[in-house]
This record gives structure tokens, C-alpha cells and sequence, in this order.
């Protein structure tokens, strides 16, 4: 039973994911429910072939275990009306964010090719170090290569890029706020449409690291796992291991999903946004 207003609830009615061993929604759920954990322990010829040196893989405290999403050099350039030479510059989590907003919408029932409605896109992504892999000459400023570069790889362009390339028209806004990107750009991407400004609105995050298989240093009392291991909630637990992933939804308000007769997955009745100030124990 629904105790609210329809109006003041927001649906989920699409998503889209790529997650470390599921491609899709259907598959990281199975994941979850089978309990199966998706990190990876890279060989030592893996870790060299992607560039790591000997002498960090031979350091005691290096720890040669990641998350990795398969295939992420892969893009559907024609789809979205890019050359080859435009797709090659872009960093692949603008790549992927892009593909997985198309899904998200597809997945909702909608085309992509036709949205009709106010679309919002609110959403953010990790530092490119995809843009290291370009030579100094290459990302001259005043150049065009130099240009394209800049707007393919930048944080700034993640959402203006979707909402360009899937002619949306709601607002487009990248949101940065570091562990907590995702949800803030849920909260915002809520409050527009509470408040008229889209019908519709994308909001999720993107994190892939260039290149995927690597590893990274532990040090006692840092945050990193001296395993590879990441026991949430678990008294077993020694820290944490960086991971990657892209994963959006597409909102509408509820009253509007019940009247258009959309799949609803879940109902968000409220967010909310704060901080702690100084009661963190450092910054």
C-alpha cells in the first residue's frame, strides 16, 4: 500500500550495469544471490603485460589482486555516430556510461532514439587514467587532437556527453562528491524531478582504472586489504580493495510510471543529503 502522494515518489523503472563478472543486471544478480566473489588474482605475465614492473611485483607488500570488467577497449562506435578516431580518444568509462544509459533506457521500455519528455542525466566518474596513455604532443592545448582529448577524458563532460548523444533535454549535471557520487546523483537527480524540472532522469556512476589488471601496495593501518579481500562487515575484516563498475537508473515519478503503465523495479520515498563536518576523525 501506497501511503504517500504518487506524485511526491519517485520509480526506478530502468537499469543498466557492468560490474567485475556480470555484464547485466540479471547477471550481477545471480552473482549476489550465489554469494560468489568476483575478485581476481592476476598472474605474474598478466601483470606485466599490462605493464607492472618486476619490481613491484616481486615487492613483498605489492598485492596482485583486482576487479576487473572484461572487454572495456569494446565500443559500439557507429551506434552513437562516432568515428573510430573520436571512440579511441574518449576514456572508456565515458564509453560505458554512455552504453549502459542507452540500456538503461531501453531496459525501461523506451527507445533511446526518441525521448520525447524533459530527460535529466546527473551522474559521475572517477579520474581518467585512461588520458596517461596519451603522449605530451598529443594533448597539446590549441590543437584539436589536444580538444578532443580534453572533452573525451575531462569529469566535466560525463553527463553533457550522454544527454548530447541521446538528444535528452532535462538537466545535465556531473556530480563529484567521492565515495558518495552515485547517491548524491540519485538525491539530485530525485529532487529534479519532485520538482518539475525533468519527467525522466539517469543518475548512477562509472569507475573503471586503465589499465584493468593491476594490483596496489599495502601498508599497515592504510585502508587497503593485505589480501585482496574485502570482508564488509566482518570481524575477519583488514580493509578494503579497489574495484570497477558502471551502473545507472532511469526515474520517473511514480504517479506518472503508474499512469504509462511502466515495469517498476522499486519506489524511492525520500533522500537526503548532509556531512559530518569536523566530527570526521581527519581529512
Amino acid at each position: 500500500m501506497i501511503d504517500q502522494k504518487t506524485s511526491e515518489l519517485v520509480a526506478v523503472i530502468g537499469m543498466s550495469c557492468r560490474f567485475p563478472n556480470a555484464k547485466n543486471i540479471q547477471e550481477y544478480w545471480e552473482l549476489l544471490t550465489v554469494g560468489e566473489d568476483a575478485i581476481r588474482f592476476f598472474t605474474e605475465e598478466e601483470l606485466i603485460n599490462a605493464g607492472v614492473s618486476e619490481v613491484n611485483i616481486n615487492d613483498p607488500d605489492y598485492v596482485p589482486a583486482g576487479y576487473v570488467i572484461d572487454d572495456i577497449d569494446k565500443f559500439d562506435h557507429q551506434l552513437f555516430r562516432y568515428n573510430p578516431l573520436e571512440a579511441e580518444r574518449i576514456d572508456p568509462q565515458q564509453r560505458k556510461f554512455l552504453e549502459c544509459s542507452w540500456e538503461c533506457i531501453e531496459d525501461s521500455g523506451y527507445n533511446p532514439k526518441n525521448i520525447e519528455v524533459p530527460t535529466g542525466v546527473f551522474a559521475g566518474v572517477r579520474t581518467s587514467s585512461y588520458l596517461d596513455l596519451f603522449s605530451e604532443k598529443e594533448k597539446r592545448n590549441g590543437t584539436t587532437c589536444g580538444f578532443q582529448i580534453l572533452i573525451g577524458n575531462d569529469k566535466d563532460y560525463l553527463s553533457s556527453r550522454v544527454a548530447y548523444k541521446l538528444n535528452l533535454k532535462g538537466p545535465s549535471v556531473t556530480v563529484q562528491t567521492a565515495c558518495s557520487t552515485s547517491l548524491v546523483a540519485l538525491h539530485l537527480a530525485c529532487e529534479s524531478i519532485r520538482n518539475y524540472e525533468c519527467e525522466m532522469a539517469i543518475a548512477g556512476g562509472v569507475a573503471l582504472s586503465v589499465p584493468t589488471k593491476q594490483g596496489y601496495f599495502y601498508q599497515k593501518d592504510m585502508t587497503f586489504s593485505p589480501d585482496g579481500e574485502c570482508r564488509a562487515f566482518d570481524a575477519n575484516g583488514k580493509g578494503v580493495t579497489g574495484s570497477n563498475g558502471v551502473g545507472c537508473v532511469l526515474l520517473k515519478r511514480l504517479d506518472l510510471a503508474i499512469r504509462d503503465h511502466d515495469h517498476i523495479y522499486a519506489i524511492i520515498r525520500g533522500t537526503a543529503v548532509n556531512n559530518d563536518g569536523q566530527e570526521k576523525i581527519g581529512y
